[in-house]
């Protein structure tokens, strides 16, 4: 396996760092608790120049990631929108989508864990950071690929490519500002390995998977990066796909 690059080695930080501190206050816990898992300064982006006889083109908002080294590291990158259908079905890759070759499982697990946000739906502040801890582990026991498959599949130098398809979305009960939403679809997997003669073997695999996003004022942005309240977030991954 190469070296993980270096938005890699910040993933890994973050999982480290995260969780031990709680300031006190509703604001300060919610932050500490998404700013662990986020590196502490922001990834440089190219600027683009411009001239006097050209114009640049303009930017797709659709195209706009939180964290601009995700895809090279072959995760899913994480949508800046508040367009709640797009943004499911990313999360929905996001859960499935990496390469054994670039980066460890736990790299990219805390990876996944700052695509979340507190469930507003508790009034404490400490019972949000509780609930989205639980949430983090649930995605990591029961939804994520087990660590055993991952180690099989790194041995063959292998990744999965994820695509959500016929995604249906639904309200979240007890949800009093309308703003979240569970979505299901189903999800194809492409499975691609290395078949010991040079070349490579591919074979899919679909499955059904429901998450919980907040795109509303309540939802906690990512420390460091473009993202804004309001913008959307993951509050949970469903261990069994949720109908509407």
């Amino acid at each position: 396996m190469t070296s993980p690059n270096p938005a890699a080695r910040r993933a890994r930080a973050w999982a480290i760092a995260g969780g031990t501190i709680l300031l006190a206050g509703i604001i300060a816990i919610i932050v500490v608790a998404v700013s662990n898992q986020r590196p502490s300064h922001p990834i440089p982006t190219d600027t683009p120049t411009s001239s006097p006889s050209s114009t640049p083109a303009p930017t797709d908002p659709s195209d706009a990631v939180v964290d601009a080294g995700a895809e090279e590291n072959g995760w899913r990158g994480e949508p800046i929108t508040t367009d709640a259908e797009l943004y499911a079905a990313a999360a929905l890759e996001a859960a499935a989508t990496f390469d054994t070759t670039k980066t460890t499982r736990d790299e990219w697990l805390a990876y996944l864990d700052a695509w979340f946000t507190p469930d507003t739906r508790y009034s404490s502040a400490e019972d949000q950071l509780e609930r989205m801890q639980a949430a983090q582990l649930e995605m990591r026991q029961g939804v994520v690929l087990p660590e055993q498959e991952w180690n099989s599949l790194a041995a063959e130098d292998g990744r999965v490519v994820a695509d959500a398809e016929s995604v249906v979305t639904g309200p979240v009960p007890d949800d009093a500002s309308g703003d979240m939403a569970i979505a299901t679809g189903d999800v194809v997997l492409t499975f691609t390995r290395a078949d010991g003669s040079g070349g490579e073997s591919s074979f899919e695999e679909t499955v059904r998977v429901s998450v919980q996003t907040l795109c509303g004022p309540g939802s906690v942005p990512t420390p460091d990066s473009a993202q804004r309240a309001g913008d959307c977030k993951v509050v949970r991954y469903f261990t069994e796909p949720v109908e509407p």
